[in-house]
């Protein structure tokens, strides 16, 4: 990106930012707006996760949650088409504030049957896994259009914090208010996060136009042409990150049903089991069974609370001090390879020893990885692209393909559950396998 006059001082925030990151002169405002927009949006989401994992686990099963998972897939089939159509008939500013004030509303209408008294275990955990992959692979179609190959390599790590941080923070603040609000009042907590995230875009985006007339004629903000299914299929590059994504989260949703399966068990077994009296009436025991319910409900939604605390303060950390020095010394193509090889010696502890600590840190390794490292580095695949590929064909990749993945291990786990009757335990070493492979 050429420079405006003036633009090249160092500013006192560049000189505190080149402590995590290569950050030149005037880049420091913008990097930071960033930054604070995507934790925004993760902070958005993972308000509301612990909702999801507690509504379905507790109303369903881990063998619901993950067929549960493949069926987001089925959604995006129609979703990545529609975002595309989108994308051709508005510029990115509208395109941007169209989905976020969508996907804030859908919010309102969910907190609204929560209300109501209806069930909403399996539609609210489709719906998280399709907001959760569009919202933040479009935020990162807006860095990558914003920024130039080389920024982005320099400057990705920085953002990449605001990812670990939003994490971090939403996992805390849920923990500490779903007491005092209810599961069900974070959702519109969530929705205002949106908003808020929306504005921000509106100031980047406003900045980005001022240096853009200033320096250069502004680029066609409409993107015609190829869907985003089309444009990977054509793109022999975007395939293979694809087919990368694909491998990555097979392994992981996998890993996702170990970990759920050992905690609901846990959970199960510290909560009371109801003494049928005889002298008990239909309509006692049917309010005995639904406290016990809530019971393992608010036991699994305390775990995954805390254990998203964990998981992304270790991510935060790793992505503040590790990420751009790891990207600097040995490159994107040789760090893109360090999170199949934490997985790998994973699931090899699961396998050897199948008790609910040693999955929840195994989990955590790999997650706080993917959640820092492997974030920054497959986003920074997407620099070199074109803005329709950006757009519409990392939407597709971050969204379906990853999907995809799930939909692979919603058959591994159905096949090995009915079939051979694998244990948690067998699903780590097919895991082993799986991601020796990737």
């Amino acid at each position: 990106m050429s420079r405006i006059a003036g633009e090249n001082k160092v500013s006192h925030l560049d000189r505190f930012l080149r402590l995590f990151a290569p950050v030149q002169g005037g880049e420091g405002t913008i990097a930071l707006l960033m930054t604070l927009n995507v934790f925004l949006l993760m902070t958005s989401y993972y308000i509301i996760k612990p909702v999801r994992e507690a509504l379905i686990l507790a109303e369903w099963s881990a063998e619901a949650k993950i067929y549960a998972s493949a069926g987001q897939a089925i959604l995006l089939l129609v979703a990545i088409p529609l975002y595309s159509r989108l994308a051709d008939r508005v510029d990115v500013r509208r395109l941007i504030a169209t989905v976020l004030v969508f996907f804030a509303s859908c919010l309102v209408v969910f907190y609204l049957l929560a209300m109501a008294g209806v069930r909403l275990g399996i539609p609210f955990y489709l719906w998280v896994g399709v907001f959760n992959m569009m919202v933040v692979a479009q935020f990162w179609s807006f860095a990558n259009d914003y920024y130039t190959e080389e920024q982005g390599k320099r400057l990705f790590a920085i953002i990449g914090f605001g990812m670990s941080a939003g994490a971090v923070f939403g996992g805390l603040i849920t923990k500490q208010l779903s007491p005092v609000l209810g599961l069900y009042q974070l959702m519109l907590l969530s929705a205002a996060l949106l908003i808020l995230s929306l504005v921000l875009t509106f100031v980047a985006d406003s900045r980005k136009k001022a240096r853009a007339a200033a320096s250069r004629p502004v680029k066609k903000e409409k993107m015609e042409g190829p869907g985003g299914f089309a444009l990977v299929f054509r793109n022999r590059y975007l395939m293979l990150i694809a087919l990368m994504m694909i491998m990555a989260n097979l392994v992981n949703t996998t890993g996702e049903y170990i970990l759920g399966a050992r905690v609901k068990t846990a959970s199960e077994e510290s909560v009371a089991a109801v003494v049928r009296a005889p002298h008990m009436t239909a309509a006692e025991l049917a309010a005995a069974e639904k406290a016990r319910e809530e019971a393992v409900g608010r036991s699994i939604g305390d775990f995954y609370a805390g254990f998203f605390s964990i998981v992304n303060l270790v991510g935060l950390l790793t992505q503040l001090f590790l990420v751009s020095r790891i990207v600097k010394w040995i490159g994107v193509n040789r760090a893109i390879m360090i999170l199949p090889i934490v997985a790998t010696g994973g699931y090899i502890l699961i396998a050897l020893f199948p008790v609910l600590g040693v999955a929840r840190w195994a989990k955590t390794a790999e997650n706080a990885t993917d959640y820092s490292l492997q974030n920054t580095v497959r986003n920074m695949l997407f620099l070199p692209t074109t803005r329709a590929e950006k757009f519409k064909a990392k939407q597709a990749i971050d969204a379906f393909f990853v999907r995809a993945g799930d939909v692979l291990a919603a058959l591994f786990v159905l096949g090995g559950t009915t079939l051979f009757g694998l244990s948690p335990g067998g699903f780590a070493v097919g895991n082993v396998l799986i991601a020796g492979l990737w």
